[in-house]
């Protein structure tokens, strides 16, 4: 399990019982019982994948350390899809298993640079405990603030020339840890 992360705005620390509101105001779920079935697991993963000796999935809270506030998510995901059919991706299967990153925040708090702190804090210590071969993130064409992340991390950008899946239009590789402070 990875330990406690921070920088010098925001902590980054595992999901608790206590962060079900504001997660539901970071994800607007529409299905209850999924968010329900999602959050249980969120919150107990860590500790059996950790007793596993296996990574670190699932999201972790970002918590705004000026006012303790949960103010979105950020995590490891297991990720598989066609990453073959991407230009420039490495060789590999039709679909392939990578690690991949997640980030979300609350609308209010977009825009003031925490995706990209808190994603950096994470990818450096992914980098120093798992040592992974590289760490993807994917969004869609129109997701111009998730890309923007991307890049500020140093992701290098692939771009799908096929229209599905949705999510895949634009991926990010990083292929090492971001430098210097996030």
């Amino acid at each position: 399990m990875l330990p406690i992360l921070s920088t010098p705005r925001l902590a980054i620390r595992p999901l608790t019982d206590a962060d079900r509101h504001a997660c539901r105001t970071v994800l607007v779920p529409t299905d209850e019982e999924a968010f329900r079935r999602w959050f249980a697991w969120a919150v107990g993963a860590p500790a059996v994948l950790s007793d596993l000796h296996q990574p670190p999935y699932g999201e972790r809270a970002v918590v705004l350390t000026s006012t303790s506030e949960v103010i979105g998510l950020v995590g490891l995901v297991p990720l598989l899809g066609p990453f073959a059919q991407l230009e420039g991706s490495p060789p590999g299967g039709a679909w392939t298993p990578e690690l991949g990153l997640y980030w979300a925040l609350s609308p209010e708090c977009r825009g003031h640079g925490y995706a990209t702190e808190a994603a950096a804090e994470l990818c450096r210590a992914l980098f120093r405990e798992l040592n992974p071969w590289r760490l993807l993130a994917t969004t869609e064409h129109t997701n111009i603030a998730s890309q923007a992340v991307m890049r500020r991390l140093g992701m290098r950008m692939l771009a799908n020339p096929h229209p599905e899946p949705a999510w895949l239009q634009v991926v990010g590789v990083l292929d090492t840890a971001p430098a210097g402070p996030g």
